[in-house]
């Protein structure tokens, strides 16, 4: 199986969603590191619909770049551009495989799709 995860590895649940993939047999792990490789928007609104959420439910609130920038975080199309032009705003770590996709918060959520 083939998973990628969108990983931040300042983050202890990423690098815990990260040590759950990497434990698991025969899972062949692709990590991007969102921040320096963002992902488009197309890509991000992608996702999060397999994933079953709104942008409203994956945008990190707490982050400073919020009030920066005035961002209404009830507003999907706010957010989704919000998150392409500032990836810090995307909620950690976000996992891919074929049986669907996980916010890995917590990070074993991550089995939910191996």
């Amino acid at each position: 199986m083939r998973a990628t995860i969108w990983h931040n590895p300042r983050c202890s649940k990423s690098r815990a969603a990260l040590a759950i993939l990497e434990e698991a047999p025969d899972v062949d792990v692709e990590v991007v590191e969102y921040l320096k490789t963002p992902p488009s928007r197309v890509e991000i609104e992608t996702v999060l619909k397999r994933a079953g959420v709104r942008p409203s439910e994956a945008v990190r609130k707490g982050e400073g770049v919020v009030k920066e920038i005035g961002l209404d975080v009830q507003d999907d199309k706010a957010v989704l551009d919000a998150m392409a032009a500032h990836p810090i705003l995307i909620e950690r770590a976000i996992v891919i495989t074929d049986k669907g996709v996980v916010i890995a918060r917590p990070p074993e959520r991550v089995h939910e799709i191996l």
